[in-house]
């Protein structure tokens, strides 16, 4: 589970009173699982199956260069508690984007993630406020700007050194990164345009 929340410890267990009624219902668990014809589903399965979900455009503009992304959307609590758990590849210009609304101090971390991220912090303004570079995989060490962000990217490891990206450089997602796009916005797709 990725834990996102505001710098404090990760909560413990979602139902810490749920062990004795657990333990009655193994057993019809079990009898259930072997009457059915069903492989059991791979977490891990499942969650690369969800990597060919939609994508919508991110650019940053760094030094005069605009480097472009097809990113992922994390809205729901769940897909933020999900983010690139699992995975085991990310493109190079490829990622998740988690928008904040309202813009709140952000924590991330590792857990059960895979691959090395590039962790961008964008604040209200559309500006990189701060970079967790090339952040290990499983890790439970939190990264955070400190600050309220309006949304948090995660970029394969080492890319954001690859491309030269800063702390300052501007960030815009959805349809607003779309050149001559910026006056009509799709209805469902998250958008940030500061």
């Amino acid at each position: 589970m990725r834990w996102r929340g505001s710098g404090s410890t990760p909560p413990q267990g979602r139902y810490p009173n749920v062990k004795s009624k657990s333990c009655a219902l193994l057993p019809l668990l079990l009898l259930a699982s072997a009457c059915s014809n069903k492989a059991p589903a791979d977490n891990a399965a499942v969650v690369q199956d969800s990597a060919k979900a939609a994508t919508i455009p991110l650019v940053i503009s760094s030094k005069g260069k605009l480097h472009r992304f097809d990113v992922e959307t994390a809205v729901t609590p769940e897909e933020q508690e999900q983010g690139l758990m699992f995975r085991t590849d990310l493109p190079n210009d490829g990622g998740m984007v988690f928008p904040m609304k309202p813009p709140r101090t952000a924590s991330f971390w590792m857990k059960n993630t895979v691959i090395p991220l590039d962790m961008l912090f964008v604040a209200p303004d559309g500006t990189i406020a701060f970079i967790g570079a090339n952040r290990k995989p499983y890790s439970r060490e939190p990264a955070s700007a400190g600050v309220p962000v309006a949304g948090v990217v995660e970029l394969r490891g080492g890319r954001a050194a690859e491309l030269g990206l800063a702390e300052g450089d501007k960030v815009q997602w959805g349809y607003c990164a779309v050149p001559g796009a910026a006056t009509t916005q799709p209805s469902a797709a998250p958008s940030f345009c500061p």
